[in-house]
This record gives C-alpha cells, structure tokens and sequence, in this order.
C-alpha cells in the first residue's frame, strides 16, 4: 500500500482543516441571510387598511338594520344635560356624545336597548331602584319628545311594526341587580314599567350573584339568585350576563328555560379580560342558543388596552371608596386614565372577536352591543352611532354571507327575544 511521507501527511491535513474551515465561513456568512429570509416582511406586521365602504356593503346594510344591545345615552344625559333634551336636543348633531338622530338613522339603527343604568353604589345608599325608575323616565321623556323617530317596544311584534313605521325601537335595559333591591317584587315593577333585560350584576357582587371584577362570595348564583333568573323567565325578561363571573354566567345558561344574552361583552380568547366571555362558556352558548353581542369598548377588545383596563378596575374600587359622590369619581377616574393611555385599536379589533365568536359560538349566537355613550374611548372608523356599515363591509371582507350578517344585526337577538317570549307563556299556563 503506498504510504505519504510524514510531511505530505502533514500538508494534507492542514488543507483539509482550511477547506473545512473555509466551509464553515461560508455557512456562516449564509445564515443570516437564510433568517432575514424567514423573517416576516413589515408589511405583514401592520394592521389591516382602513375599511372603506362599497355600494355592495351599503346595499347589504340596508337590509342588514341594526338592533343594537346596549347604549348609555340616558346616563349621558342624566349626567352632562340635567336629563333635559331641551339643554341637549338629540334631534339636532350631538358632537360631544356618540349619539343623536341623525346619526342614528346614519347608522341604519331600528331597533336600541337604552341601558338604564345607576351605578352599584347606589345600592348603598338605599336609592338604587328609584333611581332606575327615574332613569326609564327618562327613556319614557325622548320617545315622548321624538315620536316621528321613536316607539316604545317590549316585545318583537312591537319592534317589527316600529321598524314597518320608520320608526327606532326603543327598548329598555336593567344594568345591574342591584336596581331590584333584593325583591322579587321590585324586579316584576321593573318588567311592567317595560324592562325587557337585566343584566344580573354590574360592577359589584351582590347578596346573590359574583360579578366578574369583584370578589366571588357565592361560587355563581346563590338559590335567591336562581329564583330571579326563573322569574325572569316567568316574566319574558331576558337574563343579561354581561359584567358577570364566569361562574354566574355557567349558573344562569344551565338553570334559565330560555335563551340568555351578554348585551354587551366581548371574547376573552381574543383579549383577556373578565368582561368578555371565555370559550368554554361559548360552547355552552352555542348548546343554549344564547347571543353575545360585541362589546365596541378598546378596554375589552384591544389585547394591550385589557391588560390595562384589568388594572383600571382594581383603582376604580380604590377611588370608589376614597370618592363616594359619582362626579367626583368620575373626575378622579379620567385623571388616572388621562396617565395610563391605552390603545384605541381599530374596526378591525371589534371584528375579530366578531369571527372568533362566530367561529366557536357559531353565527347563530353574534350580535352587537357597542356601550356608546358608555365608554370614554372608542376604535378607529366606530366613533359613533353612524359607523355600523363599515362592521357590516368588513365582515363582507371577511367572508361572511348578508344572511348572516343579517343575524348578527339583528336576526340573532330577535330570536332569542321570541324564545322568551314563548317560555314566558308556557311558564305562566303551567301555574
């Protein structure tokens, strides 16, 4: 065999050591450009582009009108205009609110739950259901003042003949069980003075239901809490799980006879915070046939926004205490958000948990409920009232077909509402 001498031996070796070091420099010097490669582009980072309105979308909304879950103008008015709609005449543009008539009708809006909402506080004070009643006052004043554009409805054949005349059905919505006071009694006065919701907590646990920023005391509903959500049932009241626990929310699908509401919550896989509903708890509105509607509010849509707004209502409770007078809280509370600003996202925020619900809950079980005039910050293209065609575009963007658009606008909620209305009648008929 034939043999290198031992300094050919040598030579081969050092050159086989550069070749192989050579090797590993240019692999080196390749691998950058391989992870720019995989890197994605900044383009694809960015948010998507404005939603802009085409006559096919505008066509869709037409027939695609809006019944809307949950707005706060009332309290808006309560506390900006002395309750007066001579001080703030909403027939004329109100650019300080999200809401007014003209916009309203910009908007396609046939069909509203005005929220009458007190804060939970008044509970406390021993004021809490008369202050609801003054507030349905309220709502019973604009129909009165604006009839050419509103008509009181407590149930769907009322709503269809409003939306027949042109007119916005205006319904009224309960936001917190604090209004009843502990009583069956002033719960059934709430119905006949046309409550057609109540939202079983607000901000507060109470002696018989956790809410979802407070702390639990009953692991859900507590039996007097069962017995409201039957009454309710008996009474063709919609059971509103918005602003409550997760555990109360299970509680409510599995013991109320007819389908529930979240007038106004959003998705919590989406953006993590308590108000907005979990996947498990989707599932069980997919089974119960329940409606989440869209909560428009950054604070429950945004990802970013919900981490702060979680931090947000531990100071809230701490400013609740230390400011006992609403003005004076609510005056503490734009001061600490004044200097912790969060994002105020963008449409295509609302409609991701739009999808999301779609996609777990099922479009059977989508609506909308946009807290205007409850919020103190709003998305990018949903300032106000007038906005609701861009959701009904974007959606179209997404893939969805006008019926079920439709559904989410209103068809969906209507549904529900007819659900109650018939478990009401067999509830009674069996007594």
């Amino acid at each position: 065999m034939f043999q290198r001498r031992p300094a050919e031996r040598l030579t081969v070796a050092v050159d086989s050591v550069l070749k192989l070091f050579l090797l590993a420099a240019m692999l080196l010097a390749a691998l950058p450009i391989v992870l720019i490669a995989e890197e994605p582009p900044a383009a694809a980072l960015e948010r998507p582009a404005p939603v802009v309105m085409t006559e096919r979308g505008r066509e869709v909304h037409r027939a695609a009108w809006v019944f809307d879950g949950h707005n706060d103008l009332p309290w808006e008015m309560r506390t900006t205009a002395s309750s007066s709609f001579t001080k703030r005449d909403i027939a004329q543009p109100q650019p300080a609110m999200h809401t007014d008539i003209p916009r309203l009708r910009a908007g396609n809006v046939r069909a509203q739950f005005w929220s009458v909402y007190v804060p939970a506080e008044t509970s406390k004070a021993g004021t809490a259901f008369t202050d609801t009643i003054e507030q349905i006052d309220l709502v019973d004043e604009m129909v009165r003042k604006y009839p050419a554009h509103f008509a009181f409805c407590t149930k769907v054949s009322e709503i269809e003949a409003a939306v027949r005349d042109g007119k916005i059905a205006s319904l009224i919505g309960v936001e917190g069980g604090h209004a009843i006071e502990d009583s069956l009694e002033k719960l059934r006065q709430l119905r006949k003075r046309g409550a057609a919701y109540m939202t079983l907590t607000h901000s507060d646990t109470l002696q018989w239901a956790d809410a979802a920023t407070d702390s639990a005391k009953h692991d859900g509903l507590s039996p007097f809490g069962e017995e409201v959500v039957l009454e309710m049932n008996r009474l063709g009241m919609l059971v509103d799980l918005s602003h409550v626990s997760d555990a109360t929310m299970r509680d409510a699908l599995t013991i109320s006879r007819a389908p529930v509401i979240f007038s106004h919550s959003s998705a919590r896989a989406i953006a993590n915070h308590p108000r907005n509903v979990p996947d498990d708890v989707l599932k069980l509105v997919r089974e119960k046939q329940a409606v989440v509607m869209v909560n428009f509010f950054p604070g429950f849509v945004v990802p970013e926004s919900a981490e702060i707004m979680k931090e947000l209502f531990k100071v809230s409770r701490a400013l609740r205490a230390e400011f006992p007078m609403e003005s004076d809280y609510r005056r503490e509370r734009r001061k600490w958000e004044a200097t912790h600003p969060y994002p105020a996202g963008d449409i295509h925020h609302v409609i991701d948990h739009i999808m999301h619900l779609v996609k777990v809950a099922g479009v059977d079980c989508v609506g909308i409920g946009s807290d205007y005039d409850g919020i103190t910050k709003v998305p990018k293209q949903l300032e106000d009232v007038s906005t609701y065609p861009l959701i009904t575009e974007a959606l179209l963007e997404r893939g969805l077909e006008p019926a079920d658009i439709e559904k989410i606008m209103h068809g969906n909620v209507l549904r529900v509402m007819r659900a109650a209305e018939e478990t009401a009648r067999s509830l009674n008929a069996a007594r």
